[in-house]
């Protein structure tokens, strides 16, 4: 019975939180290639865009990602005219990253259309029921997996 529809799995978190990160992971790399990155170099672009320029540590804390995974992510975004690397006025030996104008663009065009993969995902849900999902499975992620670091143990955030 295991593995069958019917089976138990059917009420596994772990199953079906994998099903869902297998099929979402394929469409959002997907997505994210049409528009000059890697799924991982789609989310850091998404960091970048929101925020003030950041070093490369505190983008690699807040992705969560290793450092010098990090650097091969930011060598792609910067090599496809996404972001841009200077030196910070503060600390000589750190690099802020900004995005540029085409990286705010591709960033905000992906985002749509994963928006549009998650909406048509999630239609068979009513909108409070879409609301109270993703609350929760934040919740969940945000405050029951994660150490006090910020990262999930035993991995290295996602994608």
């Amino acid at each position: 019975m295991c593995g069958q529809m019917g089976s138990p799995l059917r009420r596994d978190l772990h199953w079906l939180a994998a099903r869902l990160k297998i099929g979402l992971h394929g469409i959002e790399e997907r997505i994210a290639a049409r528009h000059g990155m890697s799924l991982w170099g789609y989310t850091v672009l998404v960091e970048v865009v929101s925020g003030p320029a950041r070093t490369q540590l505190a983008l690699a804390a807040a992705v969560p990602v290793d450092k010098t995974k990090l650097v091969a992510i930011l060598d792609e975004l910067e090599s496809s005219g996404l972001v841009r690397r200077r030196p910070d006025p503060r600390d000589r030996r750190a690099r802020l990253v900004d995005p540029t104008d085409a990286g705010r663009e591709a960033c905000e065009a992906a985002s749509a259309e994963i928006r549009a993969v998650e909406d048509d995902l999630l239609s068979d849900l009513e909108p409070g029921e879409r609301e109270r999902f993703v609350d929760a499975l934040q919740r969940i992620v945000l405050t029951r997996l994660e150490d006090a670091s910020g990262h999930v143990p035993g991995g290295q955030g996602c994608p």
